[in-house]
């Protein structure tokens, strides 16, 4: 059973075009500025009970939320990242409630910018994600669930081809509105049959054309 990652451990997790690393104070102010631009686009998918103010883009709060992402990997409950392309932070994509003992599951949630949607990069970052949590971790299973019509989001599981395990009705506060989801999964076992074929299309390098004649 793979042990909590010691918080000295320099928690950096690659693939072809992205970069996974939890964030810091150093990435405040990217991370303001693209929740504020994208603000209409992420807040009515995530999660929110009814009457709760919208969470706040201050210095203050992201650090905070800082500290309690740090404490949960010091834990090995939960693991969150943000998504770099070039260094430039495009979006976050969290492994969340680890569960140990005979369930060995989680949890995968992701928001992108909306200028950066559409170019694979969240279907990449959760492949470099799967890696980690099946190889790394131990985990028999994960689990991505989404509001039916969040297009932009089943978009992500369809390029993948994970395993829809059908609806799950008023499943999560969404916004103040108790949503449906669609749940997808793979495991560990998937992930064994899948993995050359998921490395080929999403983290290996590309080959270059050859030269011509």
């Amino acid at each position: 059973m793979a042990e909590a990652i010691s918080p000295q451990m320099s928690l950096e997790l690659e693939g072809r075009r992205v970069t996974l690393r939890p964030l810091n104070e150093g990435d405040y102010e990217q991370w303001r500025e693209t929740r504020e631009r994208c603000s209409d686009w992420l807040l009515p998918w995530e999660p929110r009970t009814a009457g709760a103010p919208y969470p706040k883009n201050e210095r203050a709060t992201f650090l905070s939320r800082c500290s309690m992402r740090e404490r949960e990997r010091q834990l090995g409950t939960a693991f969150g990242f943000g998504v770099f392309v070039k260094n430039t932070l495009c979006g976050e994509v969290n492994l969340s409630s680890i569960h140990r003992g005979p369930f060995l599951s989680a949890y995968i949630g992701y928001w992108m910018d909306r200028d950066r949607a559409g170019n694979g990069y969240t279907p990449e970052a959760c492949v470099v994600l799967f890696r980690f949590a099946f190889e790394e971790l131990d985990l028999h299973r994960l689990q991505i669930s989404i509001v039916p019509r969040n297009r932009s989001s089943r978009r992500v599981v369809e390029k993948l081809g994970l395993r829809n395990e059908g609806i799950a009705l008023r499943y999560l506060e969404i916004d103040g509105n108790w949503e449906d989801h669609v749940r997808c999964a793979i495991t560990s076992e998937e992930w064994r049959v899948r993995r050359e074929q998921f490395m080929k299309d999403w983290l290996n390098p590309i080959a270059p054309a050859p030269a011509p004649d």
